[in-house]
């Protein structure tokens, strides 16, 4: 390695990571007057060039598919510049018998970019589970303590929604919700005659101008990116605010290799490798943020060695990597014969659903632990290349009858996901490979996982309710229902939902966690962990909201204490 270039500066801060944590703590850190260097392993983004979506099909080579359909693979070229499933010459490693998929952000704003956009507060139970079924461990903060920040993100970046007063699901502040389409609309039908809760959606997409932005003009593509920033990502909503103070300084291209403890202790430095020049460069700081996502930051710690921290830096605790978890994935879909007699109409709305179901069996005895809520959506969506996979394989004929098939099954189909909290096990764990570097030179995370019996059990109740509510609308289910093989029921393999997290956790003794309540290490107080790394427990509802609410929180705690000198 060549010489390491070290930067004569010191910054108030040093965060690691533009996304959700990064970029939170980069708006409240350098409003709060201080001098803050941000890292991001990916390019800048340029809305205007990079976001595509009013873009037709037929105006991008492969109708969108990349050559070969590989950009099928990530979600395909359509879509915000948000990540991949792999990355060349950044390799992870599976161990045998695992099955595990990592998706990984190399962009400012990180997966805020590709988040759904759906903002669900945890519930007050979802803190302190294992006070209640004696599984898991419990957070060392309340709900109360959260609250206030998720009513200041909630306040900040816009979400829609309506108060419904379901324990599990806390209401927050809310814009008003779009109107339920007509897909939405049967679901909700059948859903009242089931007694299963289903109300208007929480997603961070703006329906009234707000904070100088435009409010959502309905094209349904949020998913491509969003070139007037009613839905939210952190490149346009946090980034731009903290650049306008001055004080923020955002280095790309940079790839953090460790972070560097002084002889008492401290994290004094982050080693990083320049992309562009592929030279291994040094910044300094007074206190450290890393927001690089919740692997990738376990990956920083680990590979942070020194005399003082043999295991990776504020890994006394030996639990770093340790308690991952992702969401329990399930899904299927529906035809529905009304549909198909419905007169042809724009489905105008948010790229997203309007109306979910959040868990509605907390009253009652399961024959699992914890719970999940369902998302869905259908109808006539704009058509992209493999839509019609299904329709072709069913059906035979080529041509012109093909062709009417096709068009007779366009938009009757409504699928559901269900989305349930995993229980942390000790057989689900990320480490460092010991014999596999990325083109960096930096060890990769080698992954094992394994769903417990719990998981597999709420995978088959969510097959069971998916039927149920497709039948009990007049429709006909298909998907997996087989309790054997590799995906039994359907559950989807570890990462794959893209909310993994906890392996970093914070609690209340150093001895079994890496974080204290606010998301700062125990070993060493001028370093925090401010993305779903520090969770506990996952719940069943999308984690970026909390973890916006949880760096808010410890970014003015650091604050507070950076002005004390204290750190």
């Amino acid at each position: 390695m060549a010489q390491v270039i070290r930067s004569p500066k010191v910054y108030d801060v040093c965060i690691i990571g533009s996304g959700a944590a990064g970029g939170t703590a980069a708006k409240i850190l350098t409003e709060g007057g201080l001098n803050v260097v941000m890292l991001e392993a990916g390019p800048p983004l340029n809305p205007e060039r990079d976001f595509k979506e009013h873009v037709w099909p037929y105006q991008l080579p492969h109708r969108g598919a990349g050559v070969g359909g590989r950009a099928s693979a990530d979600f395909g070229e359509f879509l915000a510049p948000n990540g991949s499933w792999e990355i060349e010459g950044e390799p992870y490693t599976v161990a045998p018998g695992s099955r595990f998929r990592w998706f990984r952000s190399r962009v400012v704003g990180g997966r805020t970019n590709h988040w759904g956009r759906i903002a669900l507060r945890f519930a007050p139970v979802d803190f302190k589970a294992r006070s209640y079924d004696g599984m898991g461990d419990d957070w060392p903060i309340s709900y109360d303590d959260l609250a206030p920040y998720y009513d200041k993100v909630e306040s900040y970046i816009g979400v829609f929604g309506t108060k419904e007063n379901v324990s599990s699901a806390p209401d927050g502040i809310f814009m008003k919700p779009p109107k339920p389409r007509c897909t939405e609309t049967i679901i909700k039908k059948s859903c009242d005659k089931l007694n299963i809760i289903c109300i208007p959606s929480r997603l961070a997409v703006i329906t009234e101008a707000h904070n100088g932005r435009a409010a959502c003009h309905y094209c349904a593509q949020c998913g491509r990116g969003c070139v007037s920033a009613s839905n939210f990502s952190s490149s346009q909503v946090m980034i731009p605010p903290a650049e306008k103070t001055g004080h923020l300084t955002l280095i790309t291209g940079a790839m953090a290799r460790e972070i560097i403890a002084g002889k008492d202790g401290k994290a004094e430095a982050v080693s990083y490798i320049d992309k562009a020049t592929r030279t291994e460069k040094k910044i300094s700081a007074k206190a450290f943020v890393v927001g690089a996502s919740a692997c990738e930051s376990a990956r920083l710690l680990l590979n942070s060695k020194s005399s003082i921290f043999p295991d990776g830096i504020a890994n006394s605790s030996g639990v770093v990597g340790r308690y991952l978890t992702d969401s329990v994935g399930s899904s299927g879909y529906g035809y529905f014969p009304q549909l198909a007699k419905m007169p042809a109409h724009n489905h105008d709305g948010v790229g997203g659903m309007h109306m979910y179901m959040p868990w509605w069996k907390f009253d009652r005895k399961n024959e699992f632990l914890r719970g999940y809520h369902i998302e869905f959506g259908g109808g006539r969506e704009m058509p992209g290349v493999g839509d019609f996979h299904g329709v072709c394989e069913e059906s035979e004929g080529y041509g012109a009858s093909l062709k009417t098939k096709c068009r007779d099954m366009y938009g009757t189909f409504i699928g559901f996901a269900g989305r349930g909290e995993m229980i942390p096990n000790e057989q689900s764990y990320c480490e460092i490979d010991p014999d596999t570097v990325d083109q960096w030179g930096i060890p990769v995370l080698r992954f094992h996982w394994q769903w417990s019996d719990n998981e597999i059990k709420m995978a088959r109740d969510m097959q069971e309710t998916f039927r149920d509510i497709v039948e009990t609308a007049g429709g006909t289910y298909f998907w997996q229902t087989r309790s054997a093989g590799d995906h039994p029921y359907g559950i989807e393999d570890g990462g794959v939902i893209i909310h993994e997290l906890g392996v970093v956790r914070m609690g209340s003794s150093p001895k079994t966690s890496v974080l204290n309540g606010y998301c700062q290490a125990h070993d060493v107080k001028n370093l925090f962990v401010m993305d779903a790394a520090s969770f506990v427990s996952n719940a069943d509802k999308n984690p970026t909201l909390t973890i916006m609410a949880l760096s808010w929180r410890a970014s003015e705690y650091l604050l507070d204490q950076a002005k004390k000198g204290s750190l």
